[in-house]
């Protein structure tokens, strides 16, 4: 029995609760092996800062990054060779047909289909029938048992015979210790697990450092310090969120906890397929009925901390001597598992932390001060805890209500070892920057200022890039927003405010957006940082002027305060993109609502046993959105060659529009100055040709070129695929639709080639109108060419919004085009019309880059771009 009661005020109830451990049913969640596969990460360059006579198995993994490392040998030692529970019985193709009889056949199919004498001939399976293979995955690995505790909570409502009503909850749980094992003992994260600490620099003089997996941020250095030498540290992330059950009516909810653990590369925690992320416990989701409505607040409180005390109890256990296990090389390590990050929303960030959602769980700032920018002491754990105890023994401290604390006297983290649950709360980029300063607030304020009309115009008059989606009804007809729609409104928020509200405001909207980008970067440097800072500060020096428009009254909001916090968080736990809320929203999913209806016919953890973990990465999206305007035969595309820097332009084998006339192009393109062009080009390239192109040759033309380029790895570990389209206007036929012309913008090369775009220096805007091969009648010539209507070089940006200003390029009053090969594009880019206070209604979306001469340079189209507009500032 645990009792505890509120020492100052007799009207608050003893809240009671009594322990009950279940049979525990031993269910168990299977650990699949990974289907994923990164082959780079195989293929480590694992280089120091300092020369090493050797590489052993402890080194931290890079990438393939090429990056330079620190050593730290006085961490992570490996005491000797051991064997993993996942010693497999199967190869991976073993493994693959299995899941393929589970998935497709019955039994019967099964045992008739493992009996055919050209399965057991020529595959050679350990398995002959259908009991055989039944057994052999009976065989495999398990994840931890689950058991079940009762919990009885005693309230303060009276039944009729004046008995304290009660509740019995169930806490449904897994060791998180054992889940440690499993974790870091598995052979499929091998090539993805970190054992010790190292300090990442780009260059090999270690001057410049790079923050991106936990190893190479400072937590974990700082905590090596207080443990054992050869201590190899298990950094446990935690991720809880309640949500709702039911679809369309009642108030069912489930709470799952999540861990994970930080040794594990956060590419390969976010594959959900992966299982790196695994389900260690339901809390209680009871309406505790027992209490009365003033008191029940406070109750959740106390029975969320008690419940989370039993799930991590093995943890404080742990905490001496650490544990032995078996890591994924088959190395014995002695690991100490630490609490060291805790993903949760902001209210779930309060519960945690003991405090009211008018004061920020990490920070001692006050409740009116949180929209300053104050760089305040943050909350103490011993000073917290001290606080609580004499609060309990009936002593009445000011810090309890100064610190805006509940009267929670047991947190389940007063005992964790080595643990900082204020400094745990990591950034939460969905709901505090995408849908929280974002949408709920900056959008808000410009709506206020320029009205919802005008606001819904100009998203109209966006001009089309690929893969951006275009607002065609503007965005107050929007009624369910997305994280993803909350993004495609960012990449041209500050581009369609321009010249519509006030210059200090656009200055906010930019200082926002840019906090905004260099917060979702997956790896960081001092710059970087620098660059946060400058937002945030860019802001607080500018949002008065919202005051002066009688927009806000004041700045003391929850979300806008946490931004403070980040760059902080960062540095000791690495990129926020490791720690979003996104993924556990997504485990819910698998996990809690597609079990739920489960759930109401058979038992919830057996169907959770069965589960196979989630969708895998062939469900992803491609970037490469397919369209009515690719070409016909774009799977059997032709690439021009890579050459040294890594880039690919890929055309398809079978134009989209063969055999075009001159005059057909001049027409359909627009391209009234094809001809000079081309004889232009011919002069320069092929000065041994005679032959004059004319109204009599013909063309083969291609709808769109893909260019692949390799990982911009700031905001991406994978390859980029972009379109270019240069498609004419498609006319409607039967029961085909018709579609405008597209005739996308991009970035031209005039300067020296590099693989990446690091700056916009010696870069050219140009409006791609024709994407063409040379006929065979001017020789044997296998780079295709484009014909492009030339922008101005970039022009000084604008003060306010920062972005760069183009207009169209003219030559003796004509647009200045020209003939350029294809492999001297670089990538598309976005313009932004320059509207003034309002739209012209005939710059809509489709003819704005014919209506206006004059345009903004779009630097958030994507994280590439923007990297590269700010390094270039």
């Amino acid at each position: 029995m645990i009792e505890e009661a509120d020492a100052e005020n007799s009207n608050t109830p003893d809240v009671d609760f009594s322990l009950q451990d279940t049979a525990p049913g031993h269910v168990h969640l299977c650990s699949s092996p990974d289907v994923d596969h990164n082959p780079t990460l195989g293929k480590n360059c694992r280089v120091s800062v300092e020369e090493v006579d050797d590489k052993d198995a402890t080194s931290p993994t890079n990438n393939g990054r090429g990056w330079y490392f620190e050593p730290n040998p006085g961490t992570g030692w490996a005491q000797h060779e051991g064997e993993t529970v996942f010693e497999r019985r199967l190869t991976r193709e073993e493994w693959s047909l299995g899941q393929w009889l589970v998935k497709n056949l019955g039994q019967r199919q099964t045992d008739e289909f493992l009996k055919l004498p050209i399965t057991q001939n020529r595959l050679k399976l350990p398995f002959h029938n259908n009991w055989s293979f039944l057994q052999t995955v009976d065989e495999l690995p398990h994840g931890p048992a689950w058991s079940c505790k009762k919990v009885t909570v005693r309230g303060n409502c009276e039944n009729e015979n004046g008995e304290l009503l009660e509740e019995e909850v169930e806490l449904w749980s897994r060791d998180p210790v054992e889940c440690v094992k499993e974790l870091i003992g598995n052979p499929s994260f091998k090539a993805d697990m970190a054992y010790t600490v190292a300090r990442a620099y780009s260059d090999p003089a270690g001057e410049h450092r790079v923050i991106d997996e936990m190893w190479t941020a400072d937590w974990w250095g700082e905590k090596q310090k207080a443990l054992p030498d050869g201590a190899t540290i298990a950094p446990i992330i935690l991720a809880s969120d309640k949500t709702s059950l039911s679809q369309f009516q009642g108030d069912k909810s489930a709470w799952p906890v999540y861990m994970s653990i930080g040794n594990i590369a956060k590419a390969k925690r976010h594959q959900v397929s992966a299982r790196a992320t695994v389900l260690i416990g339901y809390l209680p989701a009871g309406k505790l009925d027992c209490f009365t409505p003033d008191a029940r607040s406070l109750a959740r409180y106390r029975l969320f901390h008690h419940c989370m005390s039993l799930l991590l109890y093995p943890l404080i256990v742990a905490r001496n001597n650490g544990v032995d296990m078996v890591c994924a090389d088959s190395w014995i390590r002695c690991v100490y598992p630490i609490l060291v990050t805790y993903i949760a929303d902001f209210p779930e960030q309060c519960l945690v932390a003991c405090c009211k959602e008018n004061r920020c769980p990490k920070c001692l700032v006050g409740a009116n001060e949180r929209g300053e920018g104050l760089d305040s002491v943050m909350r103490d754990p011993e000073s917290t805890k001290n606080i609580l105890e004499r609060r309990k023994n009936g002593q009445h401290p000011l810090e309890f209500k100064e610190n805006g604390l509940h009267a929670v006297y047991k947190p389940f983290w007063a005992d964790m070892p080595h643990a900082d649950i204020f400094m745990a709360f990591t950034p939460d980029l969905l709901h505090q920057i995408h849908k929280g300063v974002f949408k709920d607030h900056l959008v808000k304020w410009c709506v206020n200022i320029i009205r919802e009309e005008e606001v819904d115009t100009r998203f109209k008059a966006i001009p089309d890039y690929p893969g951006l989606r275009h607002f065609k009804k503007g965005i107050s007809t929007v009624k369910q927003w997305t994280g993803s729609e909350h993004k495609e409104m960012q990449q041209v928020f500050v581009g369609l405010l321009t010249g519509a509200v006030p210059s200090r405001v656009l200055v906010v909207a930019r200082s926002i957006l840019d906090f905004l980008y260099y917060a979702v970067l997956q790896i960081h440097t001092v710059e970087s940082l620098e660059g946060l800072q400058t937002a945030l500060a860019g802001f607080h020096a500018n949002k008065d002027v919202l005051k002066e428009l009688a927009i806000r009254e004041h700045f003391n909001i929850p979300k806008l305060h946490q931004l403070t916090h980040y760059v902080q968080s960062i540095s000791l736990f690495s990129a926020a993109d490791g720690f979003n809320t996104e993924l556990p929203e997504r485990l819910h999913i698998d996990f809690a609502k597609d079990a739920y209806p489960v759930f109401l016919h058979s038992a919830y953890l057996d169907w959770l046993s069965r589960e196979p973990g989630g969708r895998t990465d062939s469900d992803s999206h491609s970037d490469l959105d397919s369209g009515s305007d690719s070409d016909s035969s774009s799977e059997e595309a032709e690439a021009t060659p890579a050459g040294k820097f890594g880039v690919t332009h890929v055309l398809a084998k079978t134009p989209a529009h063969p055999h075009q006339s001159v005059q057909k192009i001049v027409g359909a393109h627009g391209a009234t100055d094809f001809l000079p062009a081309l004889q232009s080009f011919l002069r320069t390239n092929l000065p041994q040709n005679t032959l004059v192109p004319g109204v009599q040759d013909h063309f083969d033309l291609h709808g769109q070129v893909v260019i692949v380029t390799p990982p911009s790895l700031q905001v991406s570990e994978a390859p980029m695929r972009r379109r270019i389209r240069a498609s004419p206007e498609r006319l409607a036929s039967g029961c085909k639709p018709g579609g405008p012309a597209r005739f996308d913008m991009a970035l031209i090369r005039v300067g020296p080639r590099t693989s990446h775009l690091h700056t916009l220096d010696g870069l050219r805007v140009g409006q791609v109108r024709m994407i063409f091969c040379l006929p065979p009648q001017f020789g044997e010539y296998s780079r295709a060419l484009a014909y492009i209507e030339w922008f101005t070089p970039f022009r000084a940006p604008d003060p306010s919004s920062r972005m760069r200003q183009v207009s169209h390029s003219t030559h003796q009053l004509r647009r200045n085009v020209v003939v350029i090969h294809v492999d001297d594009i670089v990538r598309p880019c976005h313009l932004i019309p320059k509207m003034g206070e309002s739209v012209d209604l005939r710059s809509v979306s489709g003819n704005a880059y014919e209506a206006a001469n004059d345009f903004y340079f779009n630097d958030f189209i994507d994280g590439e771009m923007f990297c590269a507009s700010v390094t270039s500032s």
